[in-house]
Parts: structure tokens; C-alpha cells; sequence
């Protein structure tokens, strides 16, 4: 992939995340640095990058819009019903591989990996709502 300022700022954007930003939190950061970068850029950057393998693209449906993680390793999220928050879910003892092949008894095709997550309420959003601002 050839280098660009513009998807340097994208990606270095990403690396200083943990909340898995939508294309236009990305686009309303970078239009700072670059005035003249349109929406159609990042998003073709971002696909880009996580074609590449070097950021990953989740789509949660409950969500309906796709959010960008520059972690690329395995791992769960945990999506708020409330404020629609993605959390990166602690979960040490997963054994990604284990799962795979426990799905893959019984079915004749090929499983490559598995995407979970988990749904519910937030911290801030439980707050909130007992008055706990």
C-alpha cells in the first residue's frame, strides 16, 4: 500500500482510540489536519487499511453503521444499547481456536473464525439512569 499523509493521520487516528470510531468521527478529526479531505476519502482509506489487515472493520448489527479498531488481534466486544458505545471486553482465557473447532463438529464446511459480541448497558449509561452523573 503506498503511503499518504492523509491515511497516516487515519491510521495514527485510530492507534490513539479504544472507543471503535464510525468513518465520521474519523472524518470530523482529520478534516482538522486536512480541510480538504472529503468523507469518500476516509471511508476508502479505512476499507483500505482493514483489507490490508492493518486495522479491523466490525459491523454490529444492532448498530447498522460499521465501527474501525486498530487492534487486530482476536477479542469481544461488549456494544451499549443505550449510547451504542463498543467496549473492548477483557476476557484473558478465551481460546479462540478451541471455539472454532468445537463449532466446526457436526458441520461440514470450513470455519476460519467466529465474531461475538456481547450486548447490554454501559457503566455510564447505568449511572445516568440511577442519577449518578
Amino acid at each position: 500500500m503506498k503511503y499518504s499523509r492523509q491515511r497516516a493521520a487515519i491510521l495514527s487516528f485510530l492507534q490513539s482510540r479504544k472507543d471503535h470510531p464510525t468513518a465520521e468521527t474519523v472524518y470530523s478529526s482529520v478534516k482538522e489536519a486536512f480541510p480538504n479531505i472529503s468523507l469518500g476519502t476516509v471511508y476508502r482509506n479505512l476499507n483500505q487499511l482493514a483489507e490490508a489487515g492493518m486495522i479491523a472493520k466490525h459491523s454490529f448489527g444492532v448498530l447498522g453503521i460499521d465501527h474501525f479498531d486498530y487492534n487486530t488481534s482476536p477479542h469481544y466486544h461488549f456494544v451499549c444499547k443505550c449510547c451504542y458505545a463498543v467496549i473492548d471486553l477483557p476476557i484473558e482465557h478465551s481460546d479462540f481456536a478451541a471455539i472454532n473447532a468445537e463449532a466446526s463438529e457436526g458441520f461440514d464446511g470450513m470455519i476460519q473464525e467466529h465474531r461475538l459480541y456481547f450486548c447490554g448497558i454501559c457503566k455510564n449509561c447505568l449511572d445516568r439512569e440511577s442519577g449518578q452523573t
